[in-house]
């Protein structure tokens, strides 16, 4: 059966985006929401988020969970006033910043006893790729090409390292996920090398792993961590669906013009 269910992450402080200041010019609105780290709310013609909702319902998704951040009820405020006809928007809180294990944590009252989808809020993904992934109805993940990331998206070739890099059987089910590769390992993978970007499908198995597993060297409870405790405890599988469309970054006030002219064209329908 297909997934209609999806969470986004987007209690993020922002970091990167506030402290690279006068990297590149920005509008005025662009860089007050820069300078206040709100980028599911960058005005990129429509604030960032309305695109991603809008390519979620385009692909089938009915219900969406956005974690917010408590401290800053921005986003939450924003989406009060909206009207809505082809989602259902909830709402989850993290109360703390510590890591996206934690973050889809945060959703179980929404997840209940459904598979779902997760997604960054601040990347911009295919429509293509997350309507296939739903259509699988089971665990799995979208692996990105680096040549799509690259050549058709906004990812510089040397901020794949920033990613994970996805190994899979013959059967296109996943074996490893290399968090940070060098880029020796990205080299050695090839151009059409899978990334993960976050986009996954789970079982209601996840909220369990969510909670056993230990803090990341950064002190995060990280959601690869998260997998690998449902592959070994669980037995899960995990689907690897290839794509070799673009995802749009917004991690960087670098980013911010190159994600504005590819949404210009970009019809939002919420």
């Amino acid at each position: 059966m297909p997934i209609t269910k999806a969470v986004i992450f987007a209690a993020g402080a922002g970091t990167r985006m506030q402290r690279d200041a006068g990297a590149v010019a920005l509008s005025a609105a662009q860089a007050a929401a820069a300078a206040a780290g709100h980028k599911a709310l960058m005005p990129v013609g429509r604030p960032f988020l309305d695109h991603v909702l809008s390519t979620l319902a385009d692909a089938g998704i009915t219900d969406v969970c956005v974690v917010v951040n408590p401290a800053a009820p921005v986003v939450r405020d924003h989406y009060r006033a909206q009207s809505f006809t082809r989602l259902r928007l909830h709402f989850a809180e993290q109360e703390r910043p510590r890591g996206t294990a934690d973050a889809l944590w945060s959703a179980w009252e929404f997840i209940g006893d459904d598979h779902i989808l997760t997604l960054n809020g601040d990347n911009h993904y295919p429509a293509s790729a997350i309507r296939a992934l739903a259509a699988e109805g089971r665990p799995g993940l979208v692996g990105f090409s680096a040549r799509a990331l690259v050549q058709e998206g906004n990812v510089a070739a040397d901020r794949l390292g920033a990613f994970a890099l996805v190994a899979s059987d013959r059967e296109g089910m996943l074996t490893a996920i290399h968090e940070k590769p060098t880029d020796a390992v990205i080299a050695a993978a090839g151009p059409d090398a899978l990334f993960s970007m976050n986009l996954w499908a789970f079982s209601p198995a996840i909220l369990d792993a969510c909670t056993r597993i230990a803090p990341s060297p950064r002190g995060e409870l990280e959601l690869p961590d998260a997998v690998r405790s449902t592959m070994s405890v669980e037995h899960l599988r995990y689907r690897v669906i290839p794509s070799h469309e673009a995802v749009l970054d917004l991690s960087n006030r670098t980013d911010v013009v190159a994600v504005t002219e590819r949404l210009a064209m970009h019809v939002v329908a919420l």
